[in-house]
């Protein structure tokens, strides 16, 4: 009994580093691990011996000239203004891919996980797939207002149930201060583009 309980304690004890460890590695670096014949665990970023063995990749934020790549594919794809895009990343998640909002949406567009299978993502937090989706979801909001932009950033934001109903911006302080920011952001994108 006393052998198991032995068990039971280092599984603890082992969860708790591994959690400790894998929110390290989304600032920090690789970590390695290392287990001697007596069965201790050793952990580091970085290793002394040949002993050690890579546990946890580093996950390296992609590159601006990835996601650049991505919205312009997205772009072509949907139809939609690059610059549009990119405003509604900056509103949405000021460019971070790993941003989780508290309501749950996901990544650069901030998603929500209803829509991740019919907007065929499977990682929200990659950001080809959920540029590429949330790029989909507004083309969507697009055709589903008459190419209105104001009508579908409301929808974006709000859900499109009570863009519908008014057929305007619902008056939800949010969502009037969410479509006036993206939509500022996204004329000052066009006026640098053209100098």
């Amino acid at each position: 009994m006393k052998h198991k309980n032995h068990h039971h304690w280092l599984s603890i004890i082992i969860s708790v580093i591994l959690a400790g460890m894998f929110a390290v590695t989304t600032a920090h670096a690789d970590i390695y691990m290392y287990v001697d014949e007596d069965g201790n665990y050793y952990f580091t970023d970085m290793p002394t011996s040949s002993k050690y063995r890579l546990f946890i990749k580093e996950q390296k934020p992609p590159s601006k000239r990835h996601v650049d790549t991505c919205i312009q594919e997205a772009s072509r794809r949907y139809g939609i203004d690059s610059h549009l895009i990119t405003a509604i990343m900056k509103v949405e998640s000021d460019f971070n891919p790993r941003a989780v909002s508290k309501r749950g949406a996901k990544g650069l567009m901030q998603i929500m996980p209803e829509n991740f299978e019919a907007l065929n993502i499977q990682d929200p937090f990659n950001p080809r797939e959920n540029i590429m989706g949330g790029t989909r979801y507004l083309r969507e909001l697009l055709n589903r207002f008459n190419g209105e932009v104001e009508l579908a950033l409301a929808a974006y934001n709000a859900g499109p149930t009570p863009v519908s109903r008014i057929n305007g911006i619902p008056p939800f302080r949010e969502t009037e201060e969410y479509v006036k920011k993206v939509l500022n952001y996204y004329h000052r994108l066009k006026q640098n583009a053209r100098q």
